[in-house]
């Protein structure tokens, strides 16, 4: 499946300026239609396009759906950059951000706010920098105490920016995941924690693989409830940063 962006002078044709910028073009070879979807992650509205869709039906398509695309964009919720005073979650609780431009220390919690020193241009980076780094002390120790449970070994811990999986593993023991974790609730993260390890029992959503993360998080963590937050609320996690 492969992404692209229309040119903006393509999209004009059938879409005003400010719709034309949000939109994204996913050529699917498997699709037997156009059709629309939202994507809450990246803030725009996706056309999968079949490939033998010739640009002039893609454009009638798209200026017939300018109040559908409108609409729905109107709904996703608001982008937020690091900046003071504004509020992020941290552990799944509210943290104002507090700017320090002339101190120095890096990043650090006291209470109910995150501060952070230097430049307000890097103010970003160095958040997302720090958080990173917590979710990765949160992480590491879950995800090697629930290995030592099953019997398996771990090579590689990373934590990224990743869009689309909270976590993923490969059979050699490596483990990735989202940094974004750390926003959410802990039993959220230790539920992914125990999932992606739970993988290198089973590669697979078998009945056997849920079972084990059963068997990890045993009067540890309502797991399905965990689940049911990153369903229903793990979007909203990609507005902040």
């Amino acid at each position: 499946m492969t992404a692209l962006l229309l040119s903006h002078t393509g999209l004009a044709k059938a879409l005003d300026t400010a719709l034309a910028d949000r939109v994204v073009v996913d050529v699917n070879s498997r699709a037997r239609r156009m059709s629309l979807r939202v994507d809450p992650i990246n803030g725009c509205v996706v056309l999968v396009r079949p490939p033998r869709a010739s640009d002039k039906l893609l454009m009638t398509f798209l200026a017939s759906k300018t109040d559908w695309i409108a609409k729905h964009l109107e709904r996703l919720p608001p982008r937020i950059a690091f900046a003071d005073g504004l509020s992020v979650p941290f552990r799944g609780v509210d943290h104002v951000i507090r700017l320090k431009p002339e101190a120095k220390g890096g990043v650090w919690r006291e209470g109910p706010e995150i501060f952070v020193t230097g430049r307000t241009e890097h103010t970003a980076r160095r958040l997302r920098d720090w958080l990173k780094v917590e979710a990765r002390e949160a992480l590491t120790p879950a995800v090697h105490d629930f290995a030592k449970a099953l019997g398996v070994t771990i090579t590689r811990v990373t934590v990224r920016d990743t869009r689309s999986r909270w976590g993923s593993c490969t059979r050699d023991g490596k483990l990735s995941f989202s940094w974004r974790l750390i926003l959410a609730p802990p039993n959220v993260l230790t539920y992914v924690a125990a999932h992606e390890v739970a993988h290198l029992k089973h590669m697979n959503h078998s009945p056997l693989f849920w079972d084990t993360v059963e068997t990890l998080l045993a009067e540890k963590v309502d797991w399905p409830l965990a689940r049911e937050w990153l369903r229903r609320s793990g979007a909203a996690l990609h507005r902040y940063g």
